[in-house]
C-alpha cells in the first residue's frame, strides 16, 4: 500500500495511534501549534507574504537582546509549526512574560530581512499559561 493512497483514506482511530506513536516529540508539537493556528483563525507563518499585515499566533524558540543601529532590540523566534517569524521590538531590553516557551498572539505588518519574515513592534497578547 502506498502512502499516497494510505493519505487518501480516513485515518481511523487504529491508524491515527500509530502515527502518534512513530512520530517525534517535534512533530506532535508542530501538529499542535498547527491546529491552535487553525482555531484561534490566525494567518500561517508560512503563508505571510513581505508587507501584509496579518495576526500569527506560536510559541517563542528564543528570545535574545541584540541592537540594531545602536538601539537596543529584544529579537524572539515565533513557531507555528509550519514556519518561524523573527519578532523585534525595538528600544526594549526586555519585556515582562517574553520568554522562551511561552505561546502569544502577534499582529502587524510583515517584512523581510536576510531571507526571513519579520514583525517589527508587534501588537501582542500573551496566552494564559493555563492553555499550554
Amino acid at each position: 500500500m502506498s502512502a499516497g493512497i494510505r493519505s487518501e483514506k480516513p485515518a481511523g482511530r487504529f491508524r491515527r495511534m500509530l502515527d502518534r506513536l512513530s512520530s517525534s516529540e517535534e512533530e506532535l508539537q508542530s501538529a499542535e501549534l498547527r491546529q491552535d493556528t487553525q482555531a484561534t483563525g490566525c494567518t500561517r507563518i508560512c503563508d505571510c507574504a513581505d508587507r501584509q499585515i496579518v495576526q500569527v499566533t506560536g510559541t517563542l524558540r528564543h528570545v535574545t537582546l541584540r541592537p540594531r543601529a545602536g538601539v537596543p532590540a529584544l529579537e524572539a523566534e515565533l513557531f507555528d509549526g509550519s514556519a518561524a517569524l523573527d519578532v523585534v521590538w525595538l528600544g526594549r531590553r526586555s519585556i515582562v512574560g517574553i520568554e522562551p516557551g511561552r505561546k502569544l498572539i502577534a499582529s502587524g505588518r510583515v517584512s523581510m530581512s536576510h531571507g526571513r519574515r519579520v514583525l517589527f513592534n508587534p501588537k501582542y497578547e500573551l496566552r494564559p499559561l493555563g492553555q499550554e
